[in-house]
């Protein structure tokens, strides 16, 4: 397994555990649909959260976040609407970004709601 799926994955634990602590319930992790892979989808009161994850060892570079392009965005939104059409939830819906910086077991979170 290659270094940076390591480190996507402990990101997504990280921000898994990071959205329990913060009263949400974790509905689905790594939903997929065509070309589009879903994170976290959570539910905090009765709104589905559908989260990105993106976690760097450092931000030298760009931030984490920044690597969210339109592209990626128009994914996750057609992957949503295939999510709640699938389950038959009429649900009210947000997509979020945890952005992480792990690097030497020292971590950044940052949680961006509503991020598109």
């Amino acid at each position: 397994m290659s270094d940076k799926k390591i480190l996507g994955e402990i990101g997504e634990k990280i921000a898994q555990e990071y959205l329990i602590k913060k009263n949400y319930l974790l509905v689905a992790l790594n939903w997929r649909y065509k070309k589009a892979e879903v994170d976290i989808i959570s539910q905090l009161k009765d709104t589905l959260v559908f989260v990105e994850v993106k976690c760097r060892k450092s931000d030298f570079f760009s931030r984490p976040e920044q690597a969210i392009n339109h592209k990626k965005e128009e994914l996750y939104k057609l992957a949503a609407e295939n999510y709640l059409e699938t389950n038959n939830l009429e649900n009210e819906i947000r997509f979020d970004v945890i952005s992480i910086i792990h690097n030497n077991n020292k971590t950044e979170i940052e949680h961006f709601i509503s991020a598109f």
